[in-house]
This record gives structure tokens, C-alpha cells and sequence, in this order.
């Protein structure tokens, strides 16, 4: 706990929410319905979940155990993401840092705090989507210097990101205006797709070559990407071994959480002291260098 600033807080908001999720677990057991337990793991009602009803057909959300366990899982994650983000950095002397990366800092927190929406607002209302894509689009500005000297691309992956992030902030934007002839102009979601896995395999490699993140840190994003496409295959197979298709289709959204911890994780590293046990590496050619992070 000691070894991160603020890890005896993090742990503390941590286990409170592990000890409420165990509380929903009772709940459900004992009067055998899921819905608090759902509310509690999912962040969202059971009558709301509009993954659910376009997914699934069929919604199951009978409290037994293949279904509670499906849950216990998904809040589990969301309590390791709780730890992951507000640890802070590791204890000691920050580095001598730039603005760019205190303000690339302050931009990925607060990327990584706008979910905290999610927890009070599961279906999400425009002003929050259009929050959330202009602060992804501040994060996509202030990384661009950083991949310019690291991999190159710069053009690209700055086209790239800021397409992805202001299609979707104009989408809704347009819908509430009601101008259907600009919104179905600015509705791309396969360009906007392609445009923001560029963005983000350029993020990745640029973190990975960079001494200032660990590569944890870039397995995270990996994994933010990765996983909610290998849990997909599973729903048929698991529905038959008595996990409600409604309630796994549900639980895999809470993957999000990686992309949570990802770009909390960013922040963090952008303020940790240098490993002295690390080779050296030049990160910025106008800076003092930094250590590579070996995990």
C-alpha cells in the first residue's frame, strides 16, 4: 500500500466496494433476485440494460449461482480497477517533467474519470459521450508530440484519433439538434472503427519503446481491445452450462474497466520516480532521460 501515494486510500475505497458487492451477493441469495447484485457489478438496472435486450432475446436474471458467480467476476475487475486508479504513482520523488506531460497527464485522468458517469448514469446521456470523445480528443493532441519522436506516423495517428473521437461527439451532437442530413454525414462508425485501432496500435507501440510506461501498462490496452472479442464466442457454450446469456452478454461490457485502468495507469507512470535499477534511455531528445520500465 505504501509503495503508491495514495494506496492506503485506494485499498480502502477498494475492499468498501468488494464489501458491498459480497452484501448484494447475500441479498440475492436470500430473497433470490439478482437485480441489486446487478446494479452493483453491471453499474446499470436490469430493465435498462439495452446491451442485454439487443444481444439476447431472452433475459434471464434468476439469482443462481452460475449467474451470481458471471457477476462476482465482473465486480471483481471493477474492484481491481478501483485499486488501479486511485493508487496514484509510485511513492518517492516525481521526475523533472515538461508541461506537455503534466498536461498529457491531467488530460488521461481525466479521460479515465469521466466512467465515474457510467456509475451513476449507465445509459449514458449525449452531453456525457460528447465530454468524454473532446477529452479523448485533448488526450489523442497531447500524445501526438510524444509518438512524433517515438515511431513516427505523426500525421496519421493524429488524423486518425481525432476522427475517431469528433465523429462520435458530432453524432450526438447532430441528434439532439435533429439535423439528420449532418448526422448521417458524420455517422461512420466502420472509418471510425479502423481510424481509432490506428490511433491506438500507434499509442501502444509509441508506450512500449517509451522508457516512461511499463509494459503492464501496455498489455492493459491490449487486453482493453482484445478481450471483449474472446468472451463473444463463449455466450452459446456458457448458456448452455446454465449462465444466462442475458447476464454474460451484460458482464462482458465490464472489460471497459481495462480501458479504465489503461489510461489511469498512463497517468500514474507519467509521475513515478526513476527506476535506478533500469538502463537508460532518451525519451525526449530536449530532456533529461528516463528509465525504461521493464513491467
Amino acid at each position: 500500500m505504501r509503495h503508491y501515494r495514495w494506496g492506503v486510500s485506494a485499498l480502502v475505497a477498494a475492499v468498501g466496494y468488494g464489501a458491498v458487492v459480497a452484501v448484494a451477493a447475500v441479498v440475492a441469495t436470500a430473497r433470490g433476485d439478482i437485480g441489486l447484485l446487478w446494479r452493483v457489478t453491471l453499474l446499470s438496472d436490469v430493465d435498462e440494460d439495452v446491451t442485454v435486450r439487443d444481444l439476447f432475446a431472452k433475459v434471464d436474471v434468476t439469482a443462481v449461482w452460475p449467474n451470481a458467480l458471471v457477476l462476482l467476476a465482473a465486480g471483481g475487475l471493477w474492484g481491481w480497477t478501483l485499486w488501479q486508479g486511485l493508487r496514484g504513482p509510485v511513492a518517492g520523488r516525481p521526475p523533472v517533467t515538461d508541461r506537455g506531460a503534466l498536461r498529457l497527464r491531467v488530460a488521461l485522468y481525466a479521460a479515465a474519470g469521466s466512467w465515474l458517469v457510467y456509475a451513476v448514469a449507465p445509459a449514458w446521456p449525449w452531453w456525457a459521450v460528447v465530454i468524454d470523445s473532446l477529452v479523448m480528443s485533448v488526450v489523442v493532441v497531447l500524445f501526438h508530440p510524444v509518438l512524433r519522436r517515438t515511431v513516427g506516423f505523426p500525421g496519421l495517428a493524429l488524423a486518425a484519433g481525432l476522427l475517431t473521437n469528433t465523429s462520435v461527439a458530432a453524432v450526438e451532437v447532430f441528434d439532439v439538434l435533429d439535423w439528420r442530413e449532418a448526422r448521417r454525414v458524420a455517422d461512420m462508425p466502420d472509418l471510425s472503427a479502423v481510424a481509432g485501432l490506428i490511433w491506438t496500435a500507434l499509442v501502444f507501440l509509441t508506450q512500449w519503446r517509451d522508457g516512461r510506461w511499463r509494459r503492464a501498462t501496455v498489455w492493459y490496452g491490449i487486453a482493453s481491445l482484445v478481450v471483449p472479442v474472446a468472451l463473444l464466442p463463449l455466450a452459446v457454450p456458457l448458456e448452455i452450462a446454465g449462465i444466462s446469456g442475458g447476464v454474460y452478454g451484460a458482464a462482458i461490457t465490464t472489460a471497459d474497466a481495462l480501458s479504465v485502468i489503461w489510461l489511469a495507469r498512463s497517468a500514474h507512470e507519467l509521475a513515478d520516480p526513476p527506476d535506478p535499477a533500469a538502463p537508460l534511455v532518451p525519451s525526449d531528445p530536449l530532456g533529461p532521460p528516463t528509465a525504461q520500465a521493464a513491467g
